[in-house]
C-alpha cells in the first residue's frame, strides 16, 4: 500500500490511531507515523526525516513554518490538550486539586512517571513544577523518566509495583492501557497545549497528506477528538 509519513507528538497518537482505518478507506493510502517528543519530532524533521504531515505544538509549527519546512496556508489546530496526573488502573486516586494536595500526592507515590524534561512539552512542565513545590531533589530518586509520555505511561502500566503516579499530557493516558486519568493538574499548574497540523514543505504527497489533516480536524471527527482528550 502507498504510505505518507507522519512525524507527530505523541498527544496526538491516540486521534490518529482512531481515524486511520477511515483515512485507508477514503484515501487508499497508509500512515506511517512516528510519535514522540516534540522536540524530538523537530529534530528529526530538521534532520531530513520523510515527512508529509507534521503535528506540534502551535508555536513550534508557526516557528517551522516560518523557517519555510512547512507549507505557509496549511495549518489546522486539533485542539488544545492539557497534562493531567495518572495511577496505575484500579488503584486509588489521589487528590491532586491543589498545589498542596499535589505536592502530598507525589511525596506518597513509590515512583513518579513522566516524559522527558529536555524534548516533551509534559516532561518540561512536570520538572518545572517538581522543582517549584521543592521537591525535584527530595524525590530524585523515584523519578522515572520516558522518552515521551506514551512510553512513561506503557511502563508504569507494566511495573509490578503498586503506589505509582505518572504526569503527563491527558491524551496520553487516556490512550495507554491499565492507566486511569485521576484529574488535569490544579489551576496554579494548568498546562493547556494547542496542537497543530501542517503539511511539510518537501512532502511527497501533498493533496493526501492535506487530506490526512482535513480528517484530522473535521467536524465529523469532533466527537473523536474529545473522547481522545482533546478541546
Amino acid at each position: 500500500m502507498t504510505m505518507i509519513h507522519l512525524l507527530s507528538g505523541g498527544a496526538a497518537q491516540g486521534l490518529v490511531t482512531q481515524l486511520e482505518e477511515r483515512f485507508q478507506t477514503d484515501q487508499k493510502i497508509g500512515i506511517n507515523a512516528c510519535f514522540g517528543a516534540v522536540g524530538m519530532m523537530k529534530d528529526n524533521l530538521l534532520a531530513g526525516a520523510a515527512c508529509d504531515v507534521l503535528i506540534l505544538t502551535e508555536a513550534l509549527v508557526a516557528q517551522l513554518t516560518a523557517s519555510g519546512e512547512l507549507r505557509a496556508g496549511t495549518a489546522k489546530a486539533l485542539g488544545q490538550v492539557k497534562t493531567g496526573v495518572a495511577v496505575k488502573s484500579g488503584e486509588a486516586m489521589p487528590a491532586v486539586d491543589s498545589p498542596e494536595a499535589l505536592r502530598a500526592a507525589f511525596r506518597a507515590a513509590r515512583g513518579i512517571y513522566f516524559p522527558d524534561p529536555v524534548k516533551a512539552t509534559a516532561g518540561i512542565h512536570v520538572m518545572g513544577m517538581l522543582k517549584q513545590l521543592g521537591l525535584d531533589v527530595e524525590l530524585a530518586d523515584r523519578l522515572r523518566v520516558y522518552p515521551n509520555g506514551a512510553t512513561a505511561m506503557r511502563a508504569m502500566a507494566e511495573s509490578s509495583e503498586t503506589g505509582l503516579i505518572g504526569s503527563t499530557q491527558i491524551t496520553e493516558i487516556i490512550y495507554t492501557a491499565g492507566v486511569d486519568l485521576v484529574a488535569p493538574l490544579p489551576k496554579a499548574f494548568e498546562l493547556a497545549t494547542t496542537y497543530t497540523a501542517a503539511v511539510c514543505t518537501h512532502a511527497q504527497k501533498p493533496e493526501a497528506a492535506q487530506a490526512l489533516i482535513d480528517l484530522l480536524t473535521s467536524a465529523d471527527a469532533a466527537g473523536i477528538r474529545r473522547d481522545c482528550g482533546f478541546e
